[in-house]
């Protein structure tokens, strides 16, 4: 595994990135390397701010265009605070989200035009693509039962099962003409299978 490796994660609300990034963390540095966990919309003081605002379900004024644009306003500061100066000091980056959701969400869940956030992508981050991106794929309904659940559903949470069902389609699609970077793995198995698919990935590297 080389040292500046960057990862990230991905996957439709309810897939479980949250158990995974903690579970991908510990084994990483159980193997000796240093890692950094962090997350988008987020990761910096100025990208968590800008998370309250695109998570609160309150906001229900906010634009696509709007919604995009804070995004990259987000992954500019984190790149430049976190991203970018970790991958420089040799240290492994690992991502909750990274410019793949992008696409995702904004793009096929939202339909804003591909073009538009490729001119953002070519502005915000020219030079830069993860090395690795784990897809944790989930039938929509299943994410959908669990994210309903949730008495503090933020605003993507509360979308429709048909958002997440154009999401989870364009991240296939995107894994499947990237199989280079991309590895999926089945969401829908028991969390144990779950770290055990994505332990067999990660010790082929190490």
């Amino acid at each position: 595994m080389k040292k500046n490796l960057f990862i990230t994660l991905e996957g439709i609300e309810g897939a479980g990135k949250s158990t995974v990034i903690d579970f991908i963390e510990n084994f990483i540095t159980s193997s000796g390397y240093d890692v950094v966990k962090t997350r988008e919309p987020g990761g910096t003081a100025i990208g968590e701010q800008i998370r309250e605002i695109l998570l609160n379900k309150n906001n229900d004024k906010l634009t696509d265009d709007t919604e995009l644009l804070l995004i990259f306003a987000a992954r500019a500061q984190h790149l430049s605070e976190i991203i970018l100066p970790n991958l420089t000091s040799n240290k492994i980056v690992l991502c909750d989200r990274f410019i793949d959701a992008s696409y995702a969400y904004q793009g096929a869940g939202r339909g804003i035009e591909q073009s538009k956030i490729n001119l953002l992508e070519n502005w915000v981050m020219p030079d830069i693509k993860p090395d690795l991106t784990f897809l944790l794929d989930l039938d929509p309904k299943i994410a959908f039962e669990r994210t309903n659940k949730r008495s503090d559903a933020d605003r993507f949470e509360s979308e429709d099962i048909h958002f997440f069902e154009k999401i989870r389609q364009y991240y296939l699609e995107r894994a499947e003409n990237e199989p280079e970077r991309f590895r999926v793995i089945n969401s829908e198995l028991s969390l144990e299978d779950v770290q055990e698919q994505i332990k067999n990935i990660l010790k082929d590297m190490v």
